[in-house]
């Protein structure tokens, strides 16, 4: 099912149109009433009018996280507080957080896009839908109620944690569609299969953190579902940005309300947006903080090519990591998806990891501790350690990295019911 088809079926010069008259509408909004654009253009020279084209945004200076911090909490709205019907704000795990304001309308264009994208992912009307992403000031949770309920959906909002308590009600309410972060489903779903669990959940909608394609199948595997994906982050809107559909050719952007670009990110130098580079953003639609050109981090490319489910838009890859995520280990670039894709795909090996890199003297030294699927191979030193020098030896053949391979007990690594999985611990500066 395609939610809007009026607005996700449109023809390229169609969409063109609708990004350049809204670009230039906030463009005009965030200068006339946010100082720090205001400053920011007339330090260049720049004025709204100056912007007649798609590509005239290159003019604009970016925005980094930084720049969103050091305006905390209101600086960047450009309403007032009386037309503030809601706030969110990031975890501020790094400093001050990044504070949010929404407009009432703001928030029926979320809602819009978040029903979008769960139709991507099959979702309808006939669905009960459970989400065990936390409620809070993380976008994530009240993001995904809202669209779903908008779609009629029954939501059960259970928030994240106390997963005795999640699946007595997947079972007892007869969920269908699980949202939340793919690292807390699948450990839910390891307790699934260790209870036999009886369940009626066929679609995942996952975001909050990306998974490989490795993680996907095991996913897939314990629950017996169709895993979905989508993409959003809290400086633009929260959850909503994109999604992927049954095709699983890529994650539809809701181009009406999100100008994107690639850049290069030690250039910054705009690439073409089907070359892999850093995703910028442009809010189109924001009326209480309009976002110009914000340096996402996230690693992807986009493609234009129409799908077979029938939608137009443009579609961004999954995300291959975070520009400033990857490791640098002896010289060789590493993101840390790349190595949970080696790990998930082997025999004897859980999807539990955690990737850490030290430095003794002036070397790196990368260590990857992994967790056994099965006790049983503890007590076969010679299979343990065939398999600690099998995965070696596949780290070094695909990365040019000798690593260190901790093979731990099954369930002795932390599990992140609470939030995103914190898998790497890069420790070369303590």
């Amino acid at each position: 099912m395609i939610w809007n088809p009026g607005k996700e079926c449109l023809s390229r010069k169609e969409y063109d149109e609708i990004k350049l008259e809204r670009l230039k509408w906030t463009v005009k909004r965030a200068y006339e009433n946010v100082q720090f654009y205001r400053d920011r253009f007339d330090k260049i020279g720049l004025k709204p009018e100056h912007i007649q084209t798609l590509k005239d945004i290159e003019k604009i200076p970016y925005t980094s996280k930084l720049d969103l911090r050091e305006n905390y909490p209101f600086k960047l709205f450009a309403e007032p507080m009386s037309k503030i019907v809601r706030l969110h704000a990031s975890s501020g795990t790094t400093g001050k957080p990044v504070v949010f304001g929404y407009t009432k309308n703001d928030m029926d264009v979320w809602k819009e896009n978040i029903s979008r994208i769960a139709a991507m992912a099959g979702v309808t009307h006939e669905d009960i839908a459970q989400i065990v992403f936390g409620f809070g000031m993380f976008t994530g949770g009240f993001g995904l109620y809202q669209g779903l309920e908008n779609m009629g959906v029954t939501v059960v909002p259970a928030s994240s944690g106390n997963s005795e308590r999640q699946l007595m009600f997947i079972e007892d309410f007869g969920v269908t569609v699980l949202v939340g972060t793919p690292s807390y489903v699948l450990h839910l779903g390891e307790l699934v299969q260790e209870r036999n669990l009886q369940h009626k959940v066929r679609v995942g909608l996952f975001g909050g953190e990306g998974h490989t394609a490795e993680m996907r199948r095991q996913i897939e595997k314990l629950w017996g579902i169709e895993c979905t994906e989508n993409y959003g982050l809290t400086e633009v809107q929260g959850p909503g940005v994109s999604g992927e559909c049954l095709e699983h050719d890529g994650m539809h952007i809701n181009e009406d309300s999100f100008l994107y670009e690639i850049i290069d990110s030690d250039t910054l130098e705009v690439k073409n947006p089907e070359e892999e580079g850093e995703l910028v953003l442009t809010t189109l639609t924001k009326e209480g903080v309009p976002v110009l050109r914000y340096r996402t981090k996230d690693i992807t490319s986009i493609n234009f090519a129409p799908c077979k489910c029938g939608r137009t838009s443009a579609r961004m890859a999954k995300v291959k990591g975070r520009s400033d995520d990857m490791l640098i280990i002896k010289g060789v670039n590493v993101f840390p998806s790349q190595i949970e894709s080696l790990l998930l795909g082997m025999p004897h090996i859980g999807p539990h990891y955690e990737i850490i890199v030290t430095k003794k003297g002036y070397m790196d030294q990368l260590e990857l501790k992994v967790e056994l699927a099965d006790s049983a191979l503890l007590e076969k030193y010679g299979e343990l350690e065939a398999l600690t020098n099998k995965i070696r030896e596949k780290v070094r053949s695909n990365l040019l990295i000798d690593a260190k391979i901790t093979l731990a007990e099954p369930k002795s690594l932390e599990r992140y019911i609470n939030g995103k999985a914190k898998r790497v611990h890069d420790l070369r500066n303590q």
